[in-house]
């Protein structure tokens, strides 16, 4: 799927049950190779990160096996005795873009002997490794940078004899370089102190490594956060079961869902017993204004009545990813949110700083960058945009929240698959979208005149989906744009300032309901209809309409292509005869000159082709209402519609 486009969500309710966490899937995966015995993982995450590593150990040898869903059995290579590597000594392994398979495992085959290739994705190749590198050369490894020096891809040879204790590693730019360290340590047969320099950021993580590393029996003395030791004679050894906990980092966004729409809303596999230190999200959540409820292994997060979303001035080196949710929760804050000690933020799938940076404008909002801060001031309404996700699951989720203030489409949503796969799936099941009423029917058929008296009897807002190519020709002729110029129409047409009431159609808010149905005009609405961008344009443009607190469509496609999940679909129609009638008196009333027997072999030429177009032909819905007008008043044709909206309000 190229995008996905989200409406605008009013408010949100509800329990998800979270998949596994990523950073504990891969390290227990790990953890689980390297020892002695068979571990069954229970609950752990299916995504392309798990997958790359899944796919790592089998190719190094490790028998996995798939016991169900989310669940394995990895039958561990240690023993008692000298560790003696991975079956398989000689390999090349892609690891996609997977910085918590690469790294670890870059260290692991670095000790353990054998010649291996570990290559990615290009954004992998450009992700630092040079820090873990340079501590694994002090214990004797041998590894080649194959491309640029600090960079996979990397070429890993049996290591040299080393008697080091001690070794150093940078800890200010990512904490996978640690993590892998003291991952790797227990296959030496030695005492090693891993020393820290620099302040070690994302501490939380490296808190999920000990706990990991516990769980399997290998305990690290520490002292504060610059000196780790792994004794000698320290061996993995299977626990028998382990249960990977919910992922905290995506609990963020259900989390603050449940804050900016109300809630409350709980997730379920995290709780304020767990090893991960995004669970702090829900604190940082709390100074912006959530209510928090917490249980063992459940958190819920709730806007209080009347309760406002609170800027703040927040150090998040503790919650690295979670925090890039909460500058999205910025966009409705009451102030200017900083977010501050993020440089890991730049090392990350895509430098988020200035990805953040980049789309939160498309919004509308003021934002300030810096090395390692991020500075985000809202504006009192977003507007709808097209979010690039740059291949990085984080931007595509925590951006998926600024639909409850606008309509939004989400480029490559597919990329939600590293860590979270079903992710808008399940952020449907606690949003509550704006309602729709999709009005479809043959040209002449009064479905314009019902569906703006039913919006203005709701008071919802209304789309005349036919005047959108009509209106995009005459803003390009405005503009100077023409009308064969694809990208220049196409860029017009994403961002067309247009409104509908009965008998209204304005541009820029000028109205232009006659200008629009010159025969000039109606040429160039059928040049730029025939444009694929443009096309694409105007079906985010017409779903962007759809706002709270809901929308009333009229057009030829609009319950079956625009808004095919519309409360209420309705297909208006009425004999060629009488619809013929209607548009003649139409003209008539206005000084125009008419003939009525043109105008029904008009239509009923139009009707035929309508109806056998290959893309999204005229034709009733199977779910759709059908309203036969023919021997109806408008009056009554209105009472009808509110009608089945009001029957189908009470259903739900």
């Amino acid at each position: 799927m190229e995008f996905l486009d989200l409406p605008s969500l009013l408010s949100s309710s509800g329990t998800v049950r979270l998949p596994g966490s990523k950073s504990l899937s891969n390290r227990i995966l790990l953890l689980a190779a390297l020892a002695d015995g068979e571990t069954e993982v229970r609950d752990l995450l299916e995504s392309d990160d798990t997958a790359r590593m899944l796919e790592a150990l089998e190719a190094l040898g490790v028998l996995v096996t798939r016991l169900g869903h989310h669940a394995y059995r990895v039958k561990g290579i240690g023993g008692e005795g000298a560790f003696n590597g991975f079956p398989n000594k000689q390999l090349e392994l892609f690891l996609g873009n997977a910085g918590t398979a690469f790294r670890p495992l870059t260290a692991a085959l670095a000790l353990a002997g054998g010649e291996y290739v570990l290559k990615g994705v290009p954004r992998m190749h450009e992700r630092p490794i040079g820090d873990l590198v340079d501590g694994l050369r002090q214990l004797g490894a041998r590894i080649d940078y194959l491309e640029n020096p600090g960079f996979p891809p990397l070429a890993i040879h049996a290591p040299a004899i080393s008697d080091v204790a001690t070794v150093s590693v940078r800890g200010d730019v990512s904490s996978q370089f640690l993590t892998g360290l003291l991952m790797a340590l227990p296959l030496l047969d030695r005492q090693v102190t891993v020393v820290v320099e620099g302040e070690l950021i994302s501490k939380p993580y490296i808190e999920i490594t000990l706990a990991a590393m516990a769980r399997f029996g290998v305990t690290v003395q520490r002292e504060g956060w610059e000196r780790f030791t792994v004794a000698a004679g320290a061996r993995y050894h299977s626990p028998g079961i382990i249960y990977v906990e919910g992922d905290a980092s995506s609990a963020s966004y259900f989390l603050a869902a449940g804050l900016i729409g109300g809630g409350p809303v709980r997730v379920e596999g995290v709780g304020r017993d767990s090893v991960q230190g995004d669970v702090a999200f829900a604190e940082a959540l709390a100074k912006m204004g959530a209510r928090i409820d917490m249980g063992d292994n459940w958190i819920e997060a709730s806007r209080p009545e009347g309760g406002r979303i609170l800027a703040v001035n927040m150090d998040c080196n503790h919650i690295p990813d979670a925090a890039m949710t909460l500058a999205v929760v910025a966009l409705f804050a009451d102030g200017t949110t900083t977010l501050s000690n993020i440089a890991s933020w730049r090392v990350k799938e895509t430098d988020r700083i200035a990805a953040m940076a980049i789309e939160l404008r498309k919004l509308g909002a003021e934002v300030e960058e810096g090395a390692d801060y991020l500075r985000v001031t809202p504006v009192p309404r977003l507007q709808p945009a097209s979010i690039a996700t740059y291949d990085d699951h984080r931007m595509a989720m925590c951006f998926s929240l600024a639909a409850f203030a606008t309509p939004l489409r989400i480029l490559d949503p597919g990329c939600t698959a590293k860590t979270f796969p079903d992710y808008f799936e399940r952020l449907a099941e606690v949003a509550v979208v704006a309602p729709v009423i999709a009005i479809d029917g043959p040209s002449a058929s009064g479905k314009g005149t019902v569906a703006a008296r039913v919006a203005a009897a709701l008071g919802w807002d209304y789309l005349d989906s036919g005047a959108l190519y009509r209106l995009t020709a005459l803003a390009a002729q405005k503009a100077g744009v023409a009308w064969d110029d694809e990208a220049g129409v196409a860029a017009l047409a994403a961002s067309l300032d247009v409104s509908f009431a009965e008998g209204e159609v304005c541009l820029a808010g000028e109205d232009v309901g006659d200008a629009i149905r010159s025969e000039d005009i109606s040429g160039g609405a059928s040049a730029v209809a025939a444009l694929p961008a443009v096309r694409e344009a105007l079906l985010f443009r017409q779903r962007a309409f759809r706002v709270a607190p809901g929308l009333v469509a009229d057009g030829r496609d609009m319950g079956s292509v625009v808004f095919p999940d519309a409360r209420v679909k309705v297909f208006l129609t009425a004999s060629a005869e009488v619809r013929a009638e209607r548009r003649y008196k139409q003209l008539i009333e206005k000084g125009f000159s008419a003939s009525l027997d043109k105008i029904l072999q008009e239509l009923r030429t139009r009707d035929e082709r309508d109806s056998q177009r290959a893309v999204a032909p005229l034709q009733q819905n199977v779910d759709a209402q059908l309203l036969e007008t023919s021997n109806l008043t408008i009056e009554q044709a209105v009472a009808q519609v509110l009608a089945w909206q009001q029957a189908c309000g009470a259903d739900s």
